[in-house]
């Protein structure tokens, strides 16, 4: 079974750089058809999917974050990780890491347990 879990500071400050790792076990993240996909939720909101990077490394984001997110990966430790710039108040959220079959034929079967970040000053 899939194992994921998210790590990284629960407290940003405006203006810098929100950073998360999702640690994978039980699955290899370059295993073909798969993609590895970063969600959040506001306090109060729904869901907002913010981007993924795939088996092969492609990435695609959300357009509303594109400008400042980025998703990079390390494969000889089985990581993801999330990059988000410039954050701002809007931006706290508890933040998950999920895995999707190609063409979300199935939605997301494998997600982390979610980490809080607050960004305040």
């Amino acid at each position: 079974q899939v194992q994921l879990q998210e790590s990284g500071p629960g407290l940003v400050k405006p203006s810098q750089t929100l950073s998360l790792t999702c640690s994978v076990s039980g699955g290899s993240i370059t295993t073909n058809n798969y993609a590895w996909v970063w969600i959040r939720q506001p306090p109060g909101k729904g869901l907002e999917w913010i981007g993924y990077i795939s088996y092969s490394g492609d990435t695609y984001y959300n357009p509303s974050l594109k400008s400042r997110t980025s998703i990079f990966r390390d494969t000889s430790k089985n990581q993801f990780t999330l990059k988000l710039t410039s954050v701002i108040p809007e931006d706290t959220a508890v933040y998950y890491c999920a895995r999707v079959y190609r063409d979300y034929l199935y939605g997301h079967d494998y997600w982390g347990q979610g980490t809080q970040v607050t960004v305040s000053s």
